[in-house]
């Protein structure tokens, strides 16, 4: 216990200094599940600063999503999750707007195994998310988005959860 301190730490310096280095976005998003429980995200995004395929339409270019997800319940339902996935985004080209869409796969760690009755058979998941939205001149973005959480069946059950967002990004 007491070697993970120093790595904790190192980690978390290490994680301070690209954020200097990179641009930051941070984002807000309140949405549903399937089953009508509400959900509240708040996320930190570092773009790739990278773009691909680059062309009179668009380009394809992406950001890593760090976030934290309270899904509300009553007191023995509500339930927490971190996540941390690679998002690739197709952006239209535009002048003051640019439509986006977005996909990406990463991982999650939730604190309880059920939700809703639910039950997600680990802690461990993988986040599979789908967006679109519009990027405006000035670094604000609106979109909605569908994210499901599922353990790929690497331990039963694995019945998964989806929620669907509205949300609200802002450039720092």
């Amino acid at each position: 216990m007491k070697k993970l301190i120093p790595l904790a730490v190192v980690a978390a310096v290490s994680l301070g200094q690209a954020a200097a280095v990179q641009a930051a976005n941070v984002t807000a998003a309140v949405g549903q599940t399937g089953e009508s429980t509400m959900t509240y995200r708040l996320g930190v995004q570092f773009d790739f600063g990278s773009s691909w395929f680059q062309s009179s339409v668009g380009r394809l270019t992406g950001y890593w999503d760090a976030g934290y997800t309270y899904w509300e319940g009553d007191e023995t339902s509500a339930n927490h999750s971190l996540s941390l996935t690679p998002v690739f985004v197709y952006e239209f080209a535009g002048d003051s707007v640019k439509p986006y869409l977005e996909a990406g796969i990463g991982v999650a760690a939730f604190e309880s195994t059920e939700i809703e009755g639910k039950k997600l058979g680990s802690s461990f998941q993988f986040e599979d998310r789908l967006g679109a939205g519009l990027r405006f001149a000035g670094g604000h973005e609106v979109g909605i988005r569908a994210i499901h959480y599922s353990n790929a069946g690497l331990k039963n059950p694995n019945d998964g959860i989806e929620s669907y967002a509205v949300h609200y990004r802002m450039a720092f």
